[in-house]
C-alpha cells in the first residue's frame, strides 16, 4: 500500500489545495492530508476549524474514502512516520516555491532518508492562489469566491466578521 501525506496549514484551504488533493489521491493508494498547528504563521482559523472544514471540502472528491484528514503538532517526519506513509507530498506555484520546498525536502531527506518527497506543479488556474493572499482579499472585502470552496469563504468571512466585532 502505497501511502502519501499532504502536510500544510491549509489556513484556509484553497482551491489550489484540492487540486494538489485530488490529483495525489490518483496516485496513492491512500491519502493522509495533515493539517499543521503552526503558531507562528498567526493562523485566522483555530486548528480543528481548519480540520474540520478540509474533512468537509474533500467528502466530495473522487476518492475521498481513501483521504483522511488530521492535526499535528509534531515534526513532520515523525508525523509521517506515524501514519505509515512513505512520501511526502508538496505542491509547486512558481520557483520561488520551489527555493523554499527543496531546502524543506532535503533536511526531511536527512531526518528520514527512507520518505521520499514528490512535488506536484499547481494547475495554471490556481498559481497565483495563496490562503495569505485569500485572508488578504476578505479583510479587505473582497471577493474570495474564486480561490475558495463556498464553504470555506463563509468560514473565513464569519471569522474575520466576528474579529472586528
Amino acid at each position: 500500500m502505497c501511502v502519501g501525506f499532504y502536510p500544510g496549514t491549509f489556513d484556509p484551504v484553497t482551491l489550489g489545495h484540492l487540486d494538489i488533493i485530488s490529483r495525489a489521491t490518483g496516485i496513492f493508494t491512500r491519502l493522509i492530508v495533515g493539517v499543521a498547528d503552526n503558531e507562528a504563521k498567526n493562523p485566522l482559523l483555530s486548528l480543528d476549524e481548519r480540520v474540520a472544514c478540509l474533512r468537509r471540502e474533500v467528502a466530495d472528491l473522487p476518492g475521498a474514502d481513501r483521504i483522511e484528514v488530521v492535526g499535528f503538532t509534531t515534526l513532520l517526519i515523525d508525523t509521517v512516520r506515524h501514519h505509515g506513509a512513505s512520501c511526502v507530498v508538496r505542491g509547486l506555484r512558481s520557483a520561488g516555491d520551489f527555493e523554499f520546498e527543496a531546502q524543506l525536502s532535503g533536511a526531511n531527506r536527512r531526518l528520514a532518508p527512507e520518505i521520499e518527497t514528490l512535488f506536484l506543479l499547481a494547475s495554471e488556474a490556481h498559481r497565483c492562489t495563496a490562503s495569505r493572499l485569500v485572508k488578504e482579499i476578505a479583510r479587505l472585502g473582497g471577493d474570495i469566491s474564486g480561490f475558495v470552496p463556498e464553504y470555506t469563504a463563509r468560514l473565513v468571512l464569519s471569522k474575520l466578521h466576528n474579529r472586528t466585532t
